[in-house]
């Protein structure tokens, strides 16, 4: 079986051919990482300027601060708003009038500011995020004013109960866990934020121990390290000592949780009792359900099993819960199930949206197919599909350079190893029905969790 790449901190260059596209990588002594992968005929490049800070790490002292929660969403806002060389509508049409498609995003593990431009619009990009990310003047006034945009954002997330639910359902499975924290903060802290503990936040978090440089795509390496590196040093000259490229750094990442030991549950395992639902009562026409359980983290070696898992139960449109909920009984327009995985922690959960008179019968349908799973084999017609739709999406994916960018800078923020295409689908194809039984046994019997967001009254639910 092909073994996947290894990016050890402490190698300062390293090559491969990810199979068609040529992977550099650079290891600065300022702690700087900077990879790329030279897709073959391409004429555009995905360029992302990453850091291993997230929601998660609002925590300790600077958790307890007022307006702290939801500071790292804050600050990918702020760094949009101007520089000490461009204001924000300077940055903004530095993009716009090369068409770029660029955005930021912030995770629970990571925040990224990302461009897709032509090749030849490539340097003008770097130059253009690099300003943000290491010079960024959080202006009082821009503060204020993105505050505002903010808790509009938190409104508009608010109207969506899908999205309701799974902000609740990821407090309740996680609990005081700060992954179970929602990314944004909330109207409270956001409304008592203040810009010194934003600005405090950028100072400890931003320096080029901590940022991750990739890009995929039609971009020479070498001329990209050497625009970062000059842009790290620019800002050292501007007064930023903190991105000072002549002090030695090692970067360093996020601890992994050690892989599950627990033995496999056995066949037939017992059910969990039914648990009591969360309930949150917003007036609706249907009711946002989701029922799972504490999953995998990213690092567990059963993540393969998982995905299969994941795919037979609700993959896809031949999925267990798609047939059963939704083509089968029209009790709901969408059904699926999902994973999302951490450092040292996962969930695991299914959804679906329906009358609030079907609620309990959908909650039903979805733990019986769960414990099906649990219990036994899936068909070979089931294993051979599923496989099928994997291999499929994961080599169509692969054709985005938004893709393989990404892909680049999460293996290195995470685990430090980097799978080919093949290495992944060999670990696929090995994936017995039994381990795949095996995974969902465990789900099964794990404490389950249900929320359920919409017009709660009019269901038998309460």
């Amino acid at each position: 079986m092909s073994e996947p790449l290894i990016l050890p901190l402490d190698l300062p260059e390293l090559e491969a051919d990810l199979g068609g596209g040529l992977m550099r990588r650079t290891v600065h002594p300022s702690g700087l990482r900077v990879l790329t992968e030279r897709m073959p005929g391409a004429r555009s490049a995905t360029i992302g300027f990453w850091v291993g800070i997230g929601s998660r790490d609002e925590q300790g002292e600077q958790h307890d601060a007022p307006g702290s929660l939801g500071s790292t969403h804050f600050l990918e806002h702020l760094l949009f708003k101007g520089t000490p060389t461009r204001n924000a509508l300077q940055i903004a049409t530095s993009f716009d009038r090369i068409g770029a498609e660029n955005n930021a995003l912030t995770a629970k593990e990571y925040t990224c500011y990302y461009a897709k431009v032509r090749d030849v619009d490539l340097d003008g990009a770097v130059q253009v995020l690099a300003d943000m990310v290491t010079n960024s003047v959080l202006d009082p006034a821009e503060f204020e004013n993105e505050r505002e945009v903010i808790l509009e954002e938190l409104a508009m997330a608010a109207d969506d109960l899908a999205d309701v639910a799974n902000e609740r359902f990821f407090e309740e499975v996680l609990r005081d866990h700060p992954l179970g924290r929602p990314i944004g903060g909330n109207n409270e802290t956001i409304r008592g934020a203040r810009r010194d503990d934003v600005m405090s936040h950028y100072l400890a978090q931003y320096d080029p121990s901590t940022l991750v440089v990739t890009a995929a795509g039609a971009v020479d390496h070498d001329r990209l390290v050497e625009q970062v590196l000059a842009a790290l040093d620019g800002a050292t000259e501007a007064g930023n000592e903190r991105w000072s490229i002549a002090q030695d750094r090692r970067p360093a990442r996020r601890a992994t949780a050690d892989a599950r030991s627990a033995e496999p549950s056995a066949p037939g395992a017992a059910q969990p009792a039914r648990p009591e639902p969360h309930l949150t009562n917003r007036e609706s026409e249907q009711l946002n359900l989701m029922i799972g359980a504490p999953g995998l983290p990213a690092g567990d070696p059963r993540r393969y099993a998982f995905g299969l898992m994941n795919s037979v139960l609700g993959g896809g449109m031949s999925s267990r819960l798609f047939q059963e909920i939704r083509e089968k009984r029209g009790l709901a327009y969408t059904a699926y199930s999902f994973g999302a995985s951490y450092s040292d922690a996962g969930v695991f959960g299914m959804y679906a949206g329906t009358a609030p008179e079907k609620a309990a019968e959908v909650i039903e349908l979805a733990s019986t197919e769960l414990q099906r799973m649990a219990e036994e084999h899936i068909s070979e017609e089931e294993h051979e599909r599923v496989l099928g739709q994997v291999s499929g999406s994961s080599a169509l994916a692969l054709e985005s350079s938004d893709t393989r960018m990404s892909r680049l800078a999460r293996a290195e923020i995470g685990t430090g190893e980097l799978f080919t295409l093949d290495a992944s689908l060999e670990r696929f194809e090995a994936v017995t029905a039994e381990d795949i039984r095996a995974v969902a046994a465990e789900l099964a019997a794990a404490p389950r969790t249900v929320v359920v967001v919409g017009d709660t009254s009019r269901s038998a639910l309460g």
